[in-house]
């Protein structure tokens, strides 16, 4: 009887270990585990679209496309995300137009100042011909755009209040790192800075800058209210990130799995449009109750600056001159 006990034992342990060793197969078949980077914390509409599109992917595919979202920069920097999604160490990416402008010229026109007057106007522009063609550029750079997300309008925060942009004159204005944005503020006699994400709050508290070109999401993650107290609401810019695949990753998939891909990120880019327009609300709210003084600029006042900038940009790349021309209709 012992001897039958112990046998029934030894055949139970054997089945519990082989379907052990079957549900692990069937994960490493079945499942793909995969990186998903964004430059942004988590409660930027940058990671929110992110992570919504990972967890809506994983449901659509049953498991098998399972994607955990990096936020901050955790993997890496912009320039770093570009070359590994080339190679296909990273999957997926939001990396900033502003930053791809450095490489791919026809998304300048996605900042020509005062083209855009919400995000919602600068979210319906991600449907024109000439948007989509931006994306397809970025394919010679071992990318695939899957589309844009955005937060919100560009705006000024600033130890002291700036009541018109001619207030700036003379003084650092942080700045992300792209030649557009560098010329724009150059047109007002200020002097661009170019300090990384994370030590923006640092630079201000030590007066490094005096005033941040930045978005209300931004402003609200980092906090940087605390040490620059003056919010202008300029709306000079919209500042889309742009959610890409690894180019090599993407054509080890079947047709099928690419469709099921776009179709669930363009449900995500639409929520994540409607999803700023609140976040903005709320955002601003949150800042009039820390005491934030706010000033609305009218986009009048620097249009003349505005159109040196157009002037200059529009000529670069034939599809900036198509895109501004196609927003201009839609209007």
């Amino acid at each position: 009887m012992k001897k039958l006990k112990l046998k029934a034992l030894r055949v139970l342990s054997n089945f519990v270990i082989m379907a052990v060793v079957l549900s692990v197969s069937s994960h490493s078949l079945f499942a793909e585990e995969l990186r998903f980077s964004t430059p942004v914390p988590p409660n930027h509409i940058f990671s929110k679209v992110a992570t919504k599109f990972s967890e809506d992917l994983k449901a659509r595919t049953n498991g098998e496309l399972d994607i955990k979202v990096f936020p901050f920069g955790e993997l890496g920097s912009d320039p770093e995300n570009a070359i590994m999604l080339g190679t296909g160490a990273l999957n997926f990416a939001v990396i900033p137009a502003a930053f791809m402008a450095n490489s791919e010229e026809s998304l300048n026109a996605w900042f020509l100042p005062g083209l855009f007057n919400s995000v919602q106007d600068a979210g319906d522009a991600t449907q024109l011909p000439a948007a989509k063609k931006m994306l397809a550029e970025l394919d010679r750079q071992g990318m695939v755009g899957l589309g844009y997300v955005f937060a919100g309008m560009r705006l000024l925060i600033s130890v002291d209040p700036v009541k018109s942009l001619s207030d700036i004159t003379g003084k650092k204005i942080s700045i992300f790192p792209v030649p557009i944005f560098n010329d724009w503020w150059l047109t007002f006699g200020a002097i661009p800075t170019a300090v990384p994400m994370p030590e923006i709050a640092s630079a201000l508290a030590i007066n490094l800058i005096e005033v941040v070109d930045a978005d209300l999401d931004l402003v609200a993650a980092l906090k940087l209210y605390e040490q620059a107290p003056n919010l202008a609401m300029t709306s000079h810019m919209a500042f889309p990130g742009i959610v890409v695949v690894s180019k090599k990753w993407w054509e080890s998939k079947s047709i099928e799995q690419r469709a099921v891909i776009r179709d669930v990120f363009a449900e995500a880019e639409a929520w994540g449009i409607k999803e700023q327009v609140l976040a903005d609300a709320g955002n601003l709210n949150a800042l009039k109750d820390a005491g934030v003084a706010i000033t609305q600029i009218d986009k009048s006042s620097y249009a003349d600056n505005a159109t040196d900038i157009l002037n200059q940009y529009v000529k670069k790349s034939p599809i900036i001159a198509e895109f501004y021309e196609q927003v201009k209709a839609q209007k």
